[in-house]
């Protein structure tokens, strides 16, 4: 079950060059630009960098055996 009021935000890090998936609920008195902005500042790069990495691993080996007859 999601949470209704959940935004989804899409920021961009000039660091890592790439944009990222940032998921929040904010106060309707909240300022979404400076939120963003130290969202940005305080964005994890080598642990980003090591989740897209191990996403995009071929697994080697691993392939299901096909049976000939």
């Amino acid at each position: 079950m999601a949470i209704p009021n959940v935004k989804r935000f899409r920021p961009f890090c000039p660091v890592c060059n790439d944009n990222f998936t940032l998921m929040a609920v904010l106060p309707t008195s909240a300022n979404v630009d400076t939120y963003l902005n130290d969202a940005v500042a305080r964005h994890d790069h080598k642990a980003f960098a090591d989740s897209k990495a191990a996403m995009s691993k071929v697994r080697v080996g691993q392939q299901k055996q096909v049976k000939k007859k």
